[in-house]
């Protein structure tokens, strides 16, 4: 009997195989994480190395976030074309090897290139990650799992504030090369893991090798304790898959690519702009009682129940709902930090924006590979994080008078950004869990 991949992948289940996978992935989307929030943390270091101001420094973000558009664009199109293995093993080692140059540049204009180099490994890394994590996961399970890896981000985001708060305690000269070195520790051991991924099942099956297909599938089904396929058996396409003209922009995908794109662009500017500017304020100046690097641990940890209930959210309400309810939570979040009288209140805001925000991102990212079919699902996340990539480049360089002159000006910006992005996610289109991927 003839069986589609999701066929094969459902009567394996998630098990032994998906947690080896999500632990290697995981892994590098900490790192990735590592490198992303390393901005806001090293800056202030960066600064007093360079004789520099805190705009300045945050150039260091500019032209990450610009090296990760690049790379979000350029490698998921890539990754469509000759295959998510190559890139991921591509991508990552280059995210180690820029990543630990930088520790070494010279002057702010080589930390400058290298950060530039080092984002657009980390930008190529995570929409392909995400893309062919989805095609090993039976539909069932596939929006649970994806949440569970976009949680990585949250023990990436500790690293670094643990990372950081050593460095302030200890006295460590240079605390921006720790971090950085810390950043690109994990990607070094990625490079090796990495190997142990086959192709995506998918992808093959797509390019016409279904033989090489077949093997994977079969050792995704082994490993979870289920039988090889019957030899008689062949993987075959589902029917309904479309083969749409235009790419992602293609008359039956282009609502759903417009909502997508916005709801990413928004989303990250609104991110980024809290979490690049707010560890060096707290550092620094603080609200009271909330700063230092003490309270940012506290953020980072607010994130993980942010994710577990995503994670049940996509399951039991759907991609869409749980993505509305967080963004609606992160804007409640916003609003109230910004009406705050009292520094607890402050506190309970921030940890109510941390704790939303990175729910957010895990309902997005379980929901955006599935609206897509296989033949353009890494360029539609390519696209997305590039999309955020935009976002991100506005957080430390547009953001950066405002937030300077009038911070909680700024987060009522951002409040008013996610109620925006909840009204667009309106106009994404279908539903997708338990849909198969075709």
């Amino acid at each position: 009997m003839n069986r589609t991949v999701d066929d094969a992948l459902a009567e394996a289940g998630a098990g032994r195989f998906q947690r080896r996978l999500l632990g290697i992935f995981g892994l590098v989307w900490a790192a990735d994480a590592m490198q992303v929030v390393a901005v806001g943390f090293a800056a202030p270091s960066i600064a007093a190395r360079f004789g520099v101001d805190m705009p300045t420094a945050l150039q260091t973000g500019t032209l990450f976030f610009l090296g990760m558009f690049v790379g979000a664009a350029l490698f998921g199109r890539l990754a469509d074309r000759i295959g998510r293995r190559n890139v991921l093993l591509v991508t990552v080692a280059c995210d180690a090897v820029f990543g630990i140059a930088s520790i070494f540049a010279p002057t702010l204009g080589w930390l400058l290139a290298l950060r530039f180099l080092t984002g657009a490994a980390v930008g190529g890394t995570l929409p392909v990650d995400y893309a062919m994590m989805a095609e090993f996961l039976p539909p069932r399970n596939r929006g649970r799992w994806l949440v569970w890896l976009e949680g990585f981000w949250a023990v990436g985001t500790l690293i670094v504030a643990l990372t950081a708060w050593y460095a302030a305690t200890s006295g460590v000269a240079e605390p921006w090369k720790l971090i950085y070195l810390v950043a690109a520790l994990p990607a070094c051991l990625g490079i090796f893991l990495r190997l142990w991924v086959p192709e995506s099942p998918m992808f093959l099956l797509r390019r016409d090798r279904e033989p090489e297909a077949r093997a994977v599938i079969d050792r995704v089904r082994v490993a979870n304790g289920t039988a090889a396929l019957p030899a008689q058996a062949r993987l075959i396409l589902p029917a309904s898959a479309p083969a749409p003209q235009g790419g992602i922009m293609a008359p039956a995908l282009a609502r759903t690519t417009v909502a997508v794109l916005a709801v990413w662009f928004l989303v990250s500017l609104s991110y980024y702009g809290v979490f690049v500017w707010l560890p060096g304020k707290l550092a620094t100046e603080g609200f009271g009682f909330v700063r230092g690097y003490g309270f940012l641990v506290l953020l980072a940890l607010a994130q993980l129940p942010g994710y577990a209930l995503a994670a049940w959210g996509v399951e039991n309400w759907g991609r869409q709902r749980t993505l509305r309810i967080f963004l609606i939570l992160s804007a409640a979040g916003c609003l109230l930090f910004v009406s705050a009288q009292a520094t607890l209140i402050v506190a309970a805001a921030l940890l109510l924006m941390s704790f939303a925000l990175l729910g957010t991102w895990g309902a997005l990212y379980a929901l955006t590979p599935e609206v897509y079919p296989t033949t353009l699902r890494a360029t539609g996340m390519g696209t997305a994080g590039a999309a955020a990539r935009l976002g991100g480049l506005a957080a430390p360089s547009v953001m950066a008078a405002l937030a300077t002159r009038d911070f909680s000006a700024m987060i009522g910006l951002f409040a008013a950004l996610l109620v925006l992005a909840a009204a667009v996610s309106l106009l994404i289109g279908r539903e997708t869990r338990d849909v198969s991927i075709v």
